[in-house]
């Protein structure tokens, strides 16, 4: 049986990247079938502690955090009943919104760059996309949509921190990015316009 396409979104809160997972899941469902649709953090046990401190109910410090998400990771890879591996083995398409580049953006500092790359491996010998989509909007822009969007923000959702892990993706993208497939979305661009560009790219590697 011919192994699924493991395809991931990503790119700072307010980007339109969740939005665009579900439109291409819906899509990619109704010509192929057998696509699933998942997320970072998981809603397992792990990813469920990780939710709690995003949300202030779970005092924890950022390293801390940062080893939850890798462990959740790793449970989302490799879980034997629901695991994005069991799904690709059966053929199944699975799209993420957020994988490790999440990790390299987000955790940066407390952790370091080159910390959470070597501390991923174990991740990245398991499993590595077949394609990335990093949508790319302007931090101004995100807190604009985060303002009408959201009624509370999670302990990353304030300008400093947006600025920071934007700049966090685009140094991980420049060490990393080419060890993936990854393409750049201009996120600016109307929600038409980058599911577009999206479903012609993947066109490319789905036959």
């Amino acid at each position: 049986m011919k192994k699924g396409k493991f395809i991931v979104f990503e790119g700072i809160d307010g980007s339109g990247k969740s939005t665009i997972s579900k439109l291409v899941f819906r899509k990619l469902n109704d010509d192929y079938g057998n696509t699933h649709l998942t997320f970072e953090p998981t809603d397992g046990p792990i990813g469920s502690l990780i939710r709690n401190i995003l949300n202030k109910r779970i005092i924890a410090d950022e390293k801390t955090l940062g080893t939850l998400f890798l462990a959740d990771r790793l449970d989302h890879i490799g879980n034997p009943v629901s695991g994005i591996l069991t799904y690709l083995e059966k053929g199944i398409h699975v799209i993420s919104d957020r994988f490790y580049y999440s990790s390299y953006a987000y955790h940066v500092p407390p952790l370091s760059l080159d910390w959470l790359i070597n501390a991923h491996t174990v991740c990245t010998e398991m499993l590595r996309p077949d394609i990335v989509f990093y949508i790319d909007l302007p931090v101004e822009e995100s807190l604009k949509r985060l303002k009408k969007s959201r009624q509370f923000r999670d302990i990353f959702e304030t300008r400093e921190k947006l600025e920071q892990v934007t700049l966090n993706y685009k140094e991980a993208l420049k060490r990393e990015g080419k060890k993936d497939n990854v393409v750049i979305i201009d996120g600016l661009a109307t929600v038409e316009e980058i599911f577009k560009k999206v479903t012609e790219k993947l066109s490319t590697i789905i036959e």
